[in-house]
């Protein structure tokens, strides 16, 4: 990797890193919301989603949006499947078991996708990549491990929805990685409404405030659209594998802004391995640096 390339290469990881951030919100949001409870919730920030991407959409790329859609293709519909599968396999494992199951569970979304990733293309991903997987993983099973309560207690069915979040990102990034020459940023379109739809009925009759639904709407704009559409562009130069691996920082992320905006304090085992998470995350990152910097050097003596 030229230095040129890992300048663009550190763009996408600071767009990754806004993402995460953005997508951390939800927590420190739904504990200020009245009355808007579990599906309700998923329904209406699906259906913000939907709105402000459409407006977006049509700001951004003019019109001829239904056009793209229909004419697509396979792997734009095939991703918007998997991000309506993500937007409300989520909240549903939230309804059946823990947050701290659901979370763990999501947690090996990196692994999935470097599995996934590597049987679609075949190519083989760093070893430093493998490792911060491999502490990373710890890391988040650290911040959780002491509140997990065993699947027979909680339900194992809850356990078996939330692992739909992280297989369904893992096949998500494997084709957006795979169509980085397309326009991907619709899939989220489609997966927004997809989820309206499934949640609608369920979340009926719904009751959120005013005051709910300015949140909400906050949320399907700030926390799903913005952020989905920035991990999308950033997929283009990352491989999945890291856009997995950077999204655990929404976990990261979200801890510490509930223990901001909902006082809700960290023990020391989420500090511990917060720190273990991000210390994976900033590793490889070096490492891919000094390893662009070698093959930057080497490439200058032979020329």
């Amino acid at each position: 990797m030229t230095s040129t390339a890992y300048a663009g290469h550190g763009r996408a990881v600071a767009l990754m890193v806004v993402a995460s951030f953005l997508w951390s919100t939800a927590g420190v949001v739904t504990r200020h919301l009245d009355a808007a409870r579990g599906l309700e919730i998923t329904f209406w920030r699906s259906f913000f989603t939907l709105v402000s991407l459409g407006l977006i959409l049509r700001l951004w790329r003019g019109p001829g949006l239904t056009r793209r859609l229909v004419s697509g293709g396979r792997y734009l519909w095939a991703s918007g499947v998997c991000w309506a599968i993500m937007f409300t396999a989520f909240m549903i494992a939230l309804t059946m078991t823990t947050v701290a199951n659901v979370l763990v569970t999501m947690a090996i979304a990196p692994l999935l996708t470097a599995l996934v990733a590597r049987a679609a293309s075949g190519h083989a991903l760093p070893q430093r990549t493998w490792w911060a997987i491999v502490l990373a993983g710890v890391g988040i099973a650290g911040v959780f491990g002491g509140q997990v309560s065993g699947a027979a207690s909680e339900g194992l069915a809850g356990l078996l929805v939330a692992l739909c979040v992280p297989c369904a990102a893992a096949v998500n990034w494997t084709l957006v990685k795979k169509s980085a020459s397309a326009d991907m940023v619709p899939a989220i379109l489609i997966g927004a409404g997809l989820s309206s739809l499934a949640t609608l009925p369920l979340a009926w009759p719904l009751s959120a405030s005013l005051h709910d639904i300015g949140w909400l709407a906050f949320l399907g704009l700030m926390q799903l659209a913005v952020p989905c559409s920035l991990a999308i562009v950033a997929a283009r130069t990352l491989s999945a594998p890291e856009v997995s691996l950077l999204a655990l920082l929404e976990i990261i992320f979200g801890i510490g802004l509930a223990w901001l905006g909902a006082g809700e304090d960290p023990d020391i085992n989420v500090l511990l391995g917060g720190m273990l998470v991000i210390s994976a995350l900033a590793g490889n990152e070096w490492l891919g640096l000094r390893q662009a910097r070698a093959t930057g050097a080497s490439y200058s003596a032979s020329g």
